[in-house]
Protein backbone atom coordinates (compact mmCIF):
# COMPACT_ATOMS: atom_id res chain seq x y z
CA UNK A 1 0.00 0.00 0.00
CA UNK A 2 1.49 3.26 -1.02
CA UNK A 3 0.63 6.60 1.32
CA UNK A 4 0.49 8.80 -1.55
CA UNK A 5 1.17 12.33 1.20
CA UNK A 6 4.54 10.60 2.63
CA UNK A 7 5.92 8.36 -0.87
CA UNK A 8 5.82 5.43 1.24
CA UNK A 9 5.33 2.04 0.20
CA UNK A 10 4.40 -0.25 3.52
CA UNK A 11 5.91 -3.44 3.44
CA UNK A 12 5.04 -6.10 5.52
CA UNK A 13 5.54 -9.65 6.61
CA UNK A 14 8.36 -11.12 8.35
CA UNK A 15 10.64 -12.11 5.70
CA UNK A 16 10.54 -9.00 3.78
CA UNK A 17 10.86 -6.75 6.55
CA UNK A 18 13.49 -8.27 8.13
CA UNK A 19 15.18 -8.69 4.94
CA UNK A 20 15.15 -4.59 4.44
CA UNK A 21 16.43 -4.29 8.36
CA UNK A 22 19.62 -6.61 7.79
CA UNK A 23 20.60 -5.48 4.52
CA UNK A 24 19.30 -2.24 3.62
CA UNK A 25 18.12 -0.43 7.26
CA UNK A 26 18.54 3.10 6.14
CA UNK A 27 15.74 2.92 3.45
CA UNK A 28 13.27 1.98 6.86
CA UNK A 29 11.30 5.23 7.66
CA UNK A 30 8.85 4.15 10.40
CA UNK A 31 8.48 0.40 11.89
CA UNK A 32 4.81 -0.97 13.42
CA UNK A 33 5.05 -4.01 14.69
CA UNK A 34 3.04 -6.41 17.65
CA UNK A 35 4.95 -6.87 21.17
CA UNK A 36 5.89 -10.56 20.36
CA UNK A 37 7.77 -9.30 16.88
CA UNK A 38 9.70 -7.01 18.88
CA UNK A 39 12.75 -9.14 19.95
CA UNK A 40 13.32 -9.88 16.76
CA UNK A 41 13.60 -6.14 15.39
CA UNK A 42 15.11 -4.78 18.39
CA UNK A 43 18.33 -3.74 16.37
CA UNK A 44 16.25 -1.98 13.57
CA UNK A 45 14.22 -0.26 16.13
CA UNK A 46 18.14 1.23 17.67
CA UNK A 47 18.83 2.52 14.40
CA UNK A 48 15.41 4.15 14.12
CA UNK A 49 15.97 5.83 17.30
CA UNK A 50 19.69 7.02 16.16
CA UNK A 51 17.67 8.37 13.03
CA UNK A 52 15.10 10.42 15.44
CA UNK A 53 12.97 7.52 13.06
CA UNK A 54 9.47 6.55 14.84
CA UNK A 55 8.40 2.80 15.64
CA UNK A 56 5.49 1.58 17.22
CA UNK A 57 4.04 -1.22 19.40
CA UNK A 58 0.82 -2.54 17.30
CA UNK A 59 -1.78 -4.48 17.70
CA UNK A 60 -3.40 -6.85 14.54
CA UNK A 61 -6.06 -4.20 13.59
CA UNK A 62 -4.11 -1.09 13.46
CA UNK A 63 -1.06 -3.24 11.46
CA UNK A 64 -4.13 -4.25 9.25
CA UNK A 65 -5.28 -0.89 8.62
CA UNK A 66 -1.69 0.73 8.05
CA UNK A 67 -0.76 -2.02 5.34
CA UNK A 68 -3.72 -2.36 3.89
CA UNK A 69 -3.50 -6.33 4.19
CA UNK A 70 -4.24 -9.06 6.78
CA UNK A 71 -0.97 -11.07 5.75
CA UNK A 72 1.02 -8.85 7.49
CA UNK A 73 2.66 -11.01 10.08
CA UNK A 74 2.91 -8.72 12.73
CA UNK A 75 5.37 -6.28 11.42
CA UNK A 76 5.21 -3.49 8.88
CA UNK A 77 7.65 -1.06 8.17
CA UNK A 78 7.41 1.90 5.51
CA UNK A 79 9.80 2.69 2.86
CA UNK A 80 10.83 5.35 0.90
CA UNK A 81 8.55 4.64 -2.35
CA UNK A 82 10.49 2.07 -4.14
CA UNK A 83 11.56 3.78 -7.88
CA UNK A 84 11.99 1.38 -10.81
CA UNK A 85 14.60 3.18 -12.99
CA UNK A 86 15.32 2.95 -16.25
CA UNK A 87 17.76 0.68 -17.95
CA UNK A 88 21.37 2.16 -18.51
CA UNK A 89 24.44 1.01 -20.41
CA UNK A 90 26.25 1.70 -17.09
CA UNK A 91 23.93 -0.90 -15.96
CA UNK A 92 24.12 -3.87 -18.78
CA UNK A 93 28.17 -3.07 -18.89
CA UNK A 94 28.28 -3.86 -15.59
CA UNK A 95 26.40 -7.11 -15.81
CA UNK A 96 27.97 -8.17 -18.55
CA UNK A 97 31.35 -7.43 -16.55
CA UNK A 98 30.27 -9.32 -13.43
CA UNK A 99 28.91 -12.25 -15.77
CA UNK A 100 25.38 -11.70 -13.92
CA UNK A 101 21.89 -13.23 -14.45
CA UNK A 102 18.72 -12.01 -14.19
CA UNK A 103 15.02 -11.94 -15.53
CA UNK A 104 13.47 -9.70 -18.48
CA UNK A 105 9.88 -9.95 -18.09
CA UNK A 106 7.55 -9.27 -20.94
CA UNK A 107 4.43 -8.24 -20.12
CA UNK A 108 4.13 -11.00 -16.81
CA UNK A 109 0.50 -9.58 -15.46
CA UNK A 110 0.85 -8.63 -11.98
CA UNK A 111 3.11 -8.20 -8.86
CA UNK A 112 2.41 -11.45 -6.85
CA UNK A 113 4.10 -13.02 -10.17
CA UNK A 114 6.90 -10.63 -9.89
CA UNK A 115 7.42 -11.50 -6.10
CA UNK A 116 7.22 -14.77 -6.88
CA UNK A 117 9.99 -14.58 -9.28
CA UNK A 118 12.38 -12.15 -7.28
CA UNK A 119 12.00 -14.37 -4.53
CA UNK A 120 12.89 -17.46 -6.92
CA UNK A 121 15.87 -14.94 -8.80
CA UNK A 122 17.53 -14.61 -5.19
CA UNK A 123 17.42 -18.24 -3.94
CA UNK A 124 19.36 -18.98 -7.61
CA UNK A 125 21.88 -15.82 -7.57
CA UNK A 126 19.72 -13.63 -10.27
CA UNK A 127 20.93 -10.78 -9.64
CA UNK A 128 18.58 -8.25 -12.03
CA UNK A 129 14.61 -8.00 -13.06
CA UNK A 130 13.60 -5.99 -16.10
CA UNK A 131 10.59 -5.05 -16.46
CA UNK A 132 8.73 -3.52 -19.91
CA UNK A 133 7.78 -0.44 -20.40
CA UNK A 134 4.33 -2.07 -21.49
CA UNK A 135 3.60 -3.67 -18.31
CA UNK A 136 1.13 -1.71 -15.92
CA UNK A 137 0.64 -4.16 -13.45
CA UNK A 138 4.01 -6.01 -12.39
CA UNK A 139 5.21 -2.88 -10.14
CA UNK A 140 7.04 -2.85 -7.19
CA UNK A 141 4.21 -3.03 -4.27
CA UNK A 142 3.20 -4.11 -1.53
CA UNK A 143 2.26 -7.14 -2.29
CA UNK A 144 5.11 -8.09 -4.26
CA UNK A 145 7.62 -7.37 -1.22
CA UNK A 146 5.65 -9.81 1.02
CA UNK A 147 5.23 -12.61 -1.91
CA UNK A 148 8.88 -11.95 -2.18
CA UNK A 149 9.91 -12.71 1.28
CA UNK A 150 12.68 -10.45 1.03
CA UNK A 151 14.25 -11.60 -2.15
CA UNK A 152 13.75 -7.68 -3.58
CA UNK A 153 17.05 -6.62 -1.29
CA UNK A 154 19.10 -9.41 -3.65
CA UNK A 155 18.01 -8.30 -7.06
CA UNK A 156 18.19 -4.65 -9.04
CA UNK A 157 15.56 -4.11 -10.82
CA UNK A 158 15.11 -2.03 -13.82
CA UNK A 159 13.00 -1.32 -16.95
CA UNK A 160 13.07 -1.16 -20.54
CA UNK A 161 10.27 0.82 -23.09
CA UNK A 162 11.10 -1.87 -25.87
CA UNK A 163 12.36 -5.33 -24.76
CA UNK A 164 13.03 -6.13 -28.50
CA UNK A 165 15.55 -3.15 -28.44
CA UNK A 166 17.13 -4.45 -25.68
CA UNK A 167 17.72 -7.65 -26.16
CA UNK A 168 19.37 -6.92 -29.81
CA UNK A 169 21.72 -5.06 -27.23
CA UNK A 170 22.10 -7.25 -24.66
CA UNK A 171 22.23 -10.55 -27.04
CA UNK A 172 25.65 -9.26 -27.66
CA UNK A 173 27.26 -10.35 -24.33
CA UNK A 174 24.64 -12.18 -22.52
CA UNK A 175 23.02 -15.79 -23.23
CA UNK A 176 19.10 -14.24 -24.02
CA UNK A 177 17.05 -17.23 -23.42
CA UNK A 178 13.16 -16.96 -24.06
CA UNK A 179 11.23 -18.88 -22.82
CA UNK A 180 8.17 -20.19 -25.64
CA UNK A 181 6.04 -23.27 -25.64
CA UNK A 182 6.53 -24.45 -28.98
CA UNK A 183 10.21 -23.92 -29.45
CA UNK A 184 12.40 -27.02 -30.39
CA UNK A 185 14.94 -26.77 -28.05
CA UNK A 186 13.88 -27.95 -24.52
CA UNK A 187 15.10 -26.54 -21.29
CA UNK A 188 17.16 -29.52 -20.42
CA UNK A 189 19.40 -28.83 -23.53
CA UNK A 190 20.18 -25.30 -21.87
CA UNK A 191 23.60 -26.61 -20.83
CA UNK A 192 24.88 -27.35 -24.47
CA UNK A 193 23.16 -24.15 -25.97
CA UNK A 194 24.88 -22.18 -22.71
CA UNK A 195 28.50 -23.70 -24.49
CA UNK A 196 27.93 -23.07 -28.20
CA UNK A 197 26.92 -19.19 -27.21
CA UNK A 198 29.57 -18.81 -24.50
CA UNK A 199 31.94 -20.23 -27.29
CA UNK A 200 30.35 -17.60 -30.25
CA UNK A 201 30.80 -14.62 -27.38
CA UNK A 202 33.95 -15.73 -26.81
CA UNK A 203 35.51 -15.69 -30.45
CA UNK A 204 33.71 -12.45 -31.35
CA UNK A 205 35.25 -11.11 -28.33
CA UNK A 206 31.99 -9.91 -26.54
CA UNK A 207 32.56 -10.67 -23.21
CA UNK A 208 35.62 -9.14 -21.26
CA UNK A 209 36.74 -12.04 -19.09
CA UNK A 210 33.29 -12.96 -16.81
CA UNK A 211 31.70 -15.76 -17.75
CA UNK A 212 28.46 -14.81 -19.89
CA UNK A 213 25.62 -14.67 -18.07
CA UNK A 214 21.76 -15.19 -18.61
CA UNK A 215 18.84 -12.90 -19.74
CA UNK A 216 15.90 -15.53 -19.03
CA UNK A 217 13.37 -14.19 -20.87
CA UNK A 218 9.45 -14.73 -19.61
CA UNK A 219 6.48 -13.86 -21.11
CA UNK A 220 2.57 -13.12 -20.42
CA UNK A 221 0.90 -16.04 -19.58
CA UNK A 222 -1.99 -15.79 -21.96
CA UNK A 223 -0.28 -14.64 -25.10
CA UNK A 224 3.23 -15.49 -24.24
CA UNK A 225 6.50 -13.49 -26.05
CA UNK A 226 5.67 -11.74 -28.94
CA UNK A 227 7.52 -12.53 -32.60
CA UNK A 228 9.64 -9.38 -32.41
CA UNK A 229 11.05 -10.58 -29.39
CA UNK A 230 11.35 -14.08 -29.77
CA UNK A 231 13.59 -12.73 -33.41
CA UNK A 232 16.07 -11.24 -30.92
CA UNK A 233 16.87 -13.75 -27.92
CA UNK A 234 19.94 -16.22 -28.83
CA UNK A 235 17.42 -19.12 -28.64
CA UNK A 236 14.09 -20.09 -27.42
CA UNK A 237 13.58 -22.94 -25.09
CA UNK A 238 9.87 -24.67 -23.70
CA UNK A 239 9.86 -26.65 -20.74
CA UNK A 240 8.41 -30.12 -21.47
CA UNK A 241 5.06 -31.51 -19.66
CA UNK A 242 2.45 -33.63 -20.31
CA UNK A 243 0.11 -31.56 -22.53
CA UNK A 244 -2.26 -31.45 -20.30
CA UNK A 245 -1.73 -27.97 -19.75
CA UNK A 246 -0.39 -25.58 -22.26
CA UNK A 247 1.93 -23.45 -20.14
CA UNK A 248 2.91 -23.06 -16.29
CA UNK A 249 2.23 -20.20 -14.73
CA UNK A 250 4.79 -17.44 -15.44
CA UNK A 251 6.48 -17.24 -11.93
CA UNK A 252 6.95 -21.46 -11.71
CA UNK A 253 8.11 -21.26 -15.59
CA UNK A 254 10.66 -18.87 -14.52
CA UNK A 255 11.75 -20.51 -11.24
CA UNK A 256 12.77 -23.87 -13.53
CA UNK A 257 14.58 -20.94 -15.62
CA UNK A 258 16.93 -20.10 -13.23
CA UNK A 259 17.16 -23.41 -11.88
CA UNK A 260 18.79 -24.72 -15.54
CA UNK A 261 20.76 -21.49 -15.57
CA UNK A 262 22.45 -21.88 -12.15
CA UNK A 263 23.16 -25.61 -12.69
CA UNK A 264 25.25 -24.13 -16.22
Amino acid sequence: MRNKLTEELAVCGFNAVAAIGKLHPETINRLFLRQDRFPFFTAVCKDLAARKRPYKICEDEELERICKSSHHQGVVAMIEQPIVAGLTKDDLDQWVAEGLTGLVLHAVGNDHNLGAMARSAAFFGARFIIISGVDAEAQLTTSAYRVAEGGMEHVVVRSVYDTAAFLRDASRALITIGADPYARWRIGDLGAIARERRERLKRARASSGAQPGFALVIGNEETGLPDAVKRQCSALVRIPGTGNMESLNAAHAATLFLYAAFEC
